[in-house]
Parts: C-alpha cells; sequence; structure tokens
C-alpha cells in the first residue's frame, strides 16, 4: 500500500489552539489590533509532539503470528494559520468560510493495523484526503461531514459530532464518528482484496485529552474503540468485532497559564541550500568522518522560514514552521525528483565574538522517487523504500553583518546543514518499518525579511 502525502501536509489531533486580539495605545487602533493578532498567532498557534499510538489488531493471523496488537512511534505537528493548519496526524485548507460554516480541503494518516513484520512488505500506513463541510454549534461543540478517498480510490464518507473543553490545565475532546465504507474500502482494507467485503458503516466513539504540566511542556493522550460494520466482522479475515486503539505522549506548546504577549521578535527567513549526498550516517557526519558518495549526487532546496515565538521554557529560542522545496538533481543513478518537506524549526543565537546560531528542525520529508543513496543502503539492509519518512535537519551559522563588520548584511547568514531523511529505527509504521535513510551536507545562505 501506497504512502500518500500533499506536504501542504501533516500528520488526530490533540490540541486545538485560540486565536488572540488586543491593543496598542502607541500606534492607530486599527493597525494596532492588527498588527498584535499577527504576532499572536505566530506566537502561539504552534506545537511539536510525540506520541506513541498502540492499537488492537483485527485480523486473522497466520501460521507463527499471534499478534495481539501493534505499536507506532508517532511525531506530530501543529500549526494554524488564518486558513491553513496542521494538527497531527491531519492538515487541512479552508476553502470557504460564513459564519460558523466553514468547507476545507483535509488530508490525513490512515493507520493499517497489521502485525510489524508484515509492514514493511506490504508498505506500511497511507492517507486519506477530501472534502469536509463543517458546523461549529457554540463555542466547544461541532460536527462535519467529509467524504475522503486514498490514492486508489476506496472511499469513506464520515460524520462526526464532537466537543472541545478546557478546565484549568485539563483539555478534553471527546467525540462519535459514523464511517461509511464503500465495498471496494472494505474489500481492499479487510480482505486484502483476496475475499470480497460488502459496504457498510463502522462507530467510533473515544476521545483525546492533554494536561498542562509546567511551562511549554504537555502530556497527550487518547483512547478510542470502532466497532466494525456487519459485512467486515462476519468475513474471514476478521476475527474481532472491535478495535480499540489508545496514545501516549508528551508535547511543547505555548504556556497557557502565562500572559499573552503583545510581540515576537523573529522575522520571517529565506533559506537556500545546496548540498552533497554521503553515505555515512548521522553519527559519523558529526564526528567530522564523512565519505563522499562516489556519484556524487546533489540536491537544492529552498526553504521559508515563518515564526512561531522567540522563547521555550524561557529559553531565548527563535522557534519557525518551515516548509520546503528540495530538487534532488539528475545523475547517471537516479533521475531527478522533488521532495517536499514540512518541519519546525528551532535557533539557539549565541553573540561571542559575533552572531552565530546552533539550529535543529524536525519534520516530515516526502519525496517523488526514492533517491539511490537512499535505495541502495535500504536494499543493503532487506528493506522496502518508503517515500513518507522522517526529517532531521542540523545546523550552524554565522552571521555575515557581523563577520565582516556591514550592518546592510545582519539579515544576511551563511551556514552549514545536514538534510536529514529517516525512519526511527523501525518503531514507525507510517515510515514502513524501516531503519535508515539518507544524509546530505549543504552550505546555505539564509535571508531575513
Amino acid at each position: 500500500m501506497k504512502h500518500w502525502l500533499g506536504l501542504t501536509l501533516a500528520l488526530s489531533a490533540v490540541l486545538p489552539v485560540a486565536s488572540f486580539a488586543d491593543t496598542n495605545e502607541q500606534l492607530s487602533e486599527t493597525a494596532s489590533v492588527e498588527a498584535l493578532r499577527e504576532h499572536r498567532e505566530q506566537e502561539k498557534r504552534w506545537g511539536l509532539a510525540a506520541v506513541v499510538r498502540q492499537a488492537s489488531i483485527p485480523y486473522s493471523q497466520g501460521a507463527g503470528v499471534d499478534d495481539s496488537s501493534v505499536m507506532s512511534f508517532v511525531p506530530m505537528m501543529f500549526y494554524r494559520g488564518d486558513k491553513f493548519y496542521i494538527n497531527g496526524t491531519e492538515t487541512g485548507y479552508q476553502l470557504y468560510k460564513k459564519d460558523e460554516f466553514s468547507a476545507n480541503a483535509v488530508l490525513r494518516m490512515h493507520f493499517i493495523d497489521i502485525p510489524a513484520i508484515y509492514q514493511n512488505s506490504i508498505g506500511g500506513d497511507t492517507g486519506m484526503g477530501g472534502i469536509q463541510l463543517r458546523y461549529q454549534w457554540d463555542d466547544n461543540v461541532y460536527s462535519f461531514a467529509e467524504v475522503v478517498t486514498d490514492p486508489d480510490a476506496h472511499f469513506q464518507a464520515n460524520l462526526e459530532v464532537g466537543a472541545k473543553y478546557e478546565v484549568g490545565d485539563w483539555y478534553f475532546h471527546p467525540s462519535a464518528t459514523l464511517i461509511n465504507k464503500t465495498s471496494d474500502y472494505n474489500t481492499h482494507y479487510y480482505g486484502f482484496n483476496q475475499e470480497h467485503i460488502g459496504g457498510g458503516s463502522d462507530i467510533k466513539v473515544g476521545g483525546k485529552l492533554r494536561y498542562h504540566v509546567t511551562s511549554n511542556l504537555y502530556l497527550l493522550g487518547g483512547a478510542y474503540a470502532t466497532r466494525f460494520d456487519r459485512n467486515v466482522r462476519h468475513s474471514d479475515t476478521v476475527d474481532n468485532n472491535w478495535q480499540s486503539e489508545f496514545y501516549a505522549g508528551f508535547g511543547f506548546f505555548n504556556d497557557s497559564s502565562k500572559t499573552e504577549r503583545s510581540s515576537i521578535s523573529t522575522k520571517p527567513y529565506l533559506r537556500v541550500a545546496h548540498g552533497w549526498a554521503t553515505p555515512s550516517n548521522m553519527g559519523d557526519i558529526l564526528a567530522g568522518e564523512t565519505v563522499k558518495d562516489e556519484y556524487n549526487n546533489q540536491l537544492t532546496s529552498v526553504f521559508y522560514g515563518h515564526p512561531l515565538t522567540d522563547n521555550l521554557f524561557g529559553i531565548p529560542l527563535d522557534i519557525y514552521l518551515t516548509p520546503g522545496f528540495v530538487t534532488h538533481w539528475q545523475s547517471e543513478v537516479q533521475d531527478l525528483s522533488a521532495e517536499l518537506v514540512m518541519a519546525i524549526k528551532a535557533y539557539y543565537t549565541v553573540n561571542w565574538p559575533v552572531k552565530w546560531r546552533l539550529g535543529v528542525a524536525e519534520g516530515l520529508s516526502y519525496v517523488s522517487n526514492v533517491t539511490y543513496i537512499e535505495r541502495t543502503e535500504l536494499a543493503d539492509k532487506g528493506y522496502e523504500p518508503s517515500k513518507l519518512l522522517n526529517y532531521i535537519d542540523l545546523s550552524l551559522d554565522v552571521n555575515i553583518g557581523d563577520l565582516f563588520n556591514q550592518r546592510a548584511l545582519d539579515n544576511v547568514w551563511l551556514g552549514y546543514s545536514m538534510h536529514h531523511r529517516s525512519a526511527i529505527f523501525e518503531q514507525a509504521s507510517q515510515f514502513g518499518r524501516i531503519k535508515g535513510g539518507s544524509n546530505y551536507n549543504t552550505v546555505y545562505l539564509q535571508f531575513d525579511f
């Protein structure tokens, strides 16, 4: 089964984020409200989390396999703008809004809960995307109707009613969903295309929660139970009437216990980089022991940095949402391919003897074609590659204005970054249960504006 990611992306939501407004007497009332609203949305509407998901396996299993559940590590991002949002395992874009009604394009991860030993050969999880019509009944209660499909046109039509409540340090989000599935969907996902299964409707109930521990640290959790439709329950491939799933983890979000800030100091940026592939792993690269790729495979990337906050746990960290587009150039062993990235990046600035910064980003990466350096490493280990992988960026840069004592260049940074794709050591079903990936050493210029 193929991965599907349109990195307008990302990856069921554990945290909503509110909007904010204020005034500033030093400016005109209209201008100040709009300016501060923009700053506060950037400061508040973001999050980064790590969650373990455990789900029961509903399928009949072959000889020698008796797994009752499967576990996966799921990194998550959160961001909410005026129209675009990333909410854990779901992303979306608001196409239309009037009063309490909105129409949205949505894309969410679709887990396939089979024994872990089969997930690489079958291809791991996939995605469901489509159109959602949503209505907000009051400050807490909502409902939506949607039609979504996977890349092979296996459709669902879902109806959900839910509510979101915040009480002190606690946040609760119960929901109930009617999942209407076509015969093609059931045959594919429950019959594995070996048994024809008619369509039907599942019922899914449960909820998620968060608890504010301290400062920017939150604990996350959730639990759901799904009752399968009659046709699935009576199929030869499924031997359970119910499926359960549980989530537990932690995340970093804005500190809801503190007074809202009127502004943040971070500025948007544009970063242009060029890099060279290496078969060396991350540890070797950090130790300065990089081996050159014999075919000299290269990439060029452009990243935009959208400012979120300039403080985390009281530490001066510049945090950005950073989407990127990467071109992997054609060589004698690979075709031209594109890579889409969505990540959250943090910078820590040191002002001695000039300004320089350490940076780290965590996110998701999707390639149109798996690159040579990645394909060969995974083949050597006996894995089927995955187009969707975890993304890490480690960087070190220096301010050009300080370096040459030219104040006109204070907004320009010269740096090195490691462009890293990997699959979290076989712990993530969404990445196909593989171990390995690829690394590129890149140099870049970054422009603040």
